[in-house]
């Protein structure tokens, strides 16, 4: 399977995948801890941190660290929450806390084959800072976290 990134408007970076797994399975792997703790990030990283308050107002941290103890930490608020469908929440880059979060909309489809298309839209604070993240290695990051995610969900 593919992971897509694209910018289709001003500020926007739209992540799309389609997974092997209904969207039931999906939804758990991204809400639970125990299963997040198993797929997040990226593999020459360790994954220190996943904390889950699966409510509107809740807040999710999710971090790993370096083999040279730099962290490397995301962290925001829920503001939707519509189990297995939809997830709205803010996300900050804790090692760069003085701007405004990005706003993230995650949804949760269900395919006519029994998989999930999962797509994740962004809205950045500006465009300079989209492209700054895109620069610094986020699509690498996100295609092997997502494809973390794929072999996850079949041992799940």
């Amino acid at each position: 399977m593919v992971t897509l990134l694209t910018t289709p408007a001003d500020r926007e970076l739209v992540i799309t995948r389609t997974f092997d797994a209904p969207p039931a399975r999906v939804w758990e792997a991204w809400t639970v801890p125990a299963h997040v703790r198993e797929w997040y990030g990226v593999s020459g990283l360790t994954t220190t941190v996943v904390d889950i308050d699966l409510r509107v107002g809740g807040a999710w941290r999710w971090g790993q660290a370096a083999p040279d103890g730099q962290q490397i930490v995301f962290s925001g608020r829920y503001e939707d929450v519509v189990p297995v469908e939809r997830l709205d929440y803010t996300e900050v880059f804790e090692q760069m806390p003085d701007g405004d979060p990005v706003r993230v909309t995650l949804t949760f489809d269900a395919t006519p084959d029994g998989g999930t298309a999962l797509t994740s839209t962004s809205f950045w604070p500006s465009n300079e800072i989209r492209d700054q993240a895109l620069a610094a290695g986020m699509e690498a990051g996100v295609r092997e976290q997502y494809d973390r995610l794929a072999e996850h969900l079949t041992s799940m």
